[in-house]
């Protein structure tokens, strides 16, 4: 059985969500592409937003990872802007978002009202109060390796529903099927079935 991975930084994995680099061309398999907050240059946005959507083709599954991130050196109105108009180019070519964010949760949530199309936290690790709070308004979470070692992270798994769950590899060097042995034993459920949600998901979010 083949499982897929929501997001992802390996070139040679076909059958997932490939994050393409700034700057890079987009592969032959499934992609996304955004602006990441740590890669914003204040004195080339425009120029970084005419690469984004001229590489957006057939292939390109989602725009991302773009959000907020109160780490790195960016301004923070100025990630702002930049999240607002991913936002907008989401709506426009009808592509999911897939958030990255750092001790931004909040003010994620509140531009969740301005996209039209489906929205990602990808790499979810964060509290249950946080998790209730994204699914309550309408978020799904993506999980990746922390699951298979933080208890209380199992736990916001476990009581993530099926229909808002989507698992990844990110950059981690694991076989995803660990994750998917995971979630299928917290779940109580066979991998078979785990697997066949994941890919409803999937289309759900595809198709608007």
């Amino acid at each position: 059985m083949d499982f897929f991975d929501f997001h992802h930084h390996k070139k040679n994995r076909p059958y997932g969500i490939y994050n393409i680099n700034f700057g890079s061309d987009p592969p032959d398999s499934p992609y996304s592409i955004g602006i990441h907050p740590k890669d914003i240059l204040v004195d080339s946005i425009e120029e970084q937003f005419s690469w984004l959507e001229s590489n957006i083709s057939g292939n390109c599954l989602a725009i991302g990872e773009c959000g907020l991130d109160s780490i790195v050196p960016v301004r923070q109105s100025i990630q702002e802007q930049v999240f607002r108009r991913q936002i907008i180019i989401s709506n426009e070519v009808k592509k999911p978002l897939i958030i990255h964010c750092v001790r931004k949760f909040y003010e994620v949530i509140s531009f969740k009202k301005k996209a039209e199309q489906a929205v990602i936290i990808h790499g979810f690790n964060k509290k249950q109060r946080i998790a209730e709070d994204l699914l309550k308004n309408n978020f799904y979470l993506s999980f990746g390796k922390a699951v298979l070692y933080h208890l209380s992270l199992q736990d916001i798994a476990r009581n993530t529903p099926l229909d808002r769950l989507f698992l990844e590899t990110d950059n981690e060097d694991f076989n995803i099927e660990e994750l998917y042995s995971k979630i299928s034993e917290l779940k109580g459920i066979s991998l078979e079935k785990l697997n066949e949600h994941i890919l409803e998901n999937l289309d759900t979010i595809k198709n608007g």
